[in-house]
């Protein structure tokens, strides 16, 4: 496999005492090239890896042939309705088996979620990027579990024939978790994972630095897909921060590798998300860039104010401007603070002012921070001076 320069060591994760088949699939095969003999799988796994394939679209519990490698147990509880956990190691089996099908290698790869698989998958040269985002989107945008496993059955043997592994015990937990509660720290994972830059090489860092930059500084007004880009973003509105997929290209936070790898929710990604989607906003139907440096919100709103009083509408629009202004001045936290933004934006979208989202990304993210406790009060006096500064 390309993801690895080693096949890991398998073990039973902790609270178990047995591997899950795919686990134990990966060590039989290790076991075999350690033991010096040819590396390949025993026939138990063999004959078990045809089972799984021909457990395919079938509904789980009804394949008898398939029931020696579940590790989930069924209790005789009187209940006819299967528990998820069962359910989604009969899906994670049989995607296993026709990911493993004719691999030379294990391809459950411990660590290696679908995110990073499809990372991998895009940074090969048998798709385009759109083409792997195509899939990856498809997937994350799933309404239930049969059809997030519909759309995982066509993704993995691109993957296999890439030679990409996939962590199969992740999958169990994140298939296990889709149709509940937990559905949004498993989008996040994998959106965090598909846009992890890595370490750059030092040759690249110059390239890499540009890369990194926000959306918004690098946004082409007019270009062919501006208009797709920002009905993208705008459709995270509202939503929890790396869970809309339709963003996650557009997406330059910098994490730790193994906060992405978990799904993590940090005050830069709910900044840059709640930026990205005033940004779109914002920058809807203007053939300039919105984002323009220097203008703080307090600037903006005084211009906006200024205009305000020289289109006739004189001193009572500037003093309900400057209430309204007021208002988002006194926002409590950084949700608040988006709330009142929400509002103010379209009214620089329609009066065509800019607004500087570097700034705005970093109020955000500060505003509320108990690291930052004057963070809030020295934004307020600045955007204060800045409204007063620009009537």
């Amino acid at each position: 496999m390309t993801t690895t320069s080693s096949t890991p060591s398998i073990r039973p994760a902790a609270g178990r005492t047995r591997l899950f088949f795919w686990e134990e699939a990966a060590r039989d095969w290790q076991s075999a090239r350690e033991e010096g003999r040819r590396a390949e799988f025993s026939e138990y796994v063999a004959r078990n890896l045809r089972a799984l394939r021909e457990g395919v679209n079938r509904e789980a519990g009804t394949d008898p042939s398939l029931r020696s490698v579940h590790r989930v147990p069924l209790w005789d509880d009187g209940c006819d309705r299967l528990p998820d956990r069962y359910v989604a190691e009969h899906h994670t089996l049989t995607l296993f088996g026709l990911h493993q099908h004719a691999a030379s290698e294990p391809v459950h790869q411990p660590d290696v979620g679908l995110g990073t698989a499809c990372l991998l998958l895009r940074r090969g040269e048998a798709l385009t990027q759109a083409a792997v985002e195509r899939r990856l989107i498809a997937a994350a945008t799933a309404q239930d579990l049969n059809e997030l496993v519909q759309h995982l059955q066509r993704l993995v043997p691109l993957l296999r024939q890439a030679g990409i592994g996939l962590d199969y015990t992740r999958l169990f937990r994140e298939l296990t978790a889709w149709d509940g509660p937990d559905r949004n720290r498993v989008l996040r994972s994998w959106g965090l994972q598909y846009t992890d830059p890595g370490t750059p090489a030092p040759e690249d860092e110059e390239s890499a630095g540009r890369e990194r930059a926000p959306y918004w500084v690098t946004f082409e007004p007019g270009s062919p897909d501006s208009g797709a880009e920002l009905a993208a973003l705008r459709s995270g509105t509202g939503r929890e921060p790396g869970t809309v997929a339709a963003m996650w290209p557009f997406h330059r936070t910098r994490m730790a590798s193994q906060w992405r790898s978990k799904g993590s929710l940090t005050r830069d990604l709910a900044a840059e998300h709640t930026a990205l989607t005033l940004f779109a906003r914002h920058q809807q139907t203007h053939d300039r860039r919105m984002h323009l440096a220097g203008n703080s919100p307090g600037t903006a709103a005084g211009l906006l104010a200024r205009k305000a009083a020289a289109d006739s509408e004189g001193k009572a629009a500037t003093a309900a401007l400057e209430r309204r202004f007021g208002v988002l001045l006194t926002s409590a936290d950084a949700d608040e603070l988006a709330m009142h933004l929400r509002s103010f934006v379209p009214l620089l979208n329609r009066a065509g002012i800019g607004l500087d989202y570097d700034l705005l990304r970093t109020a955000l993210r500060t505003w509320d921070d108990p690291r930052r406790p004057d963070a809030a009060t020295g934004f307020r006096q600045r955007w204060d001076r800045d409204f007063h500064a620009s009537l």
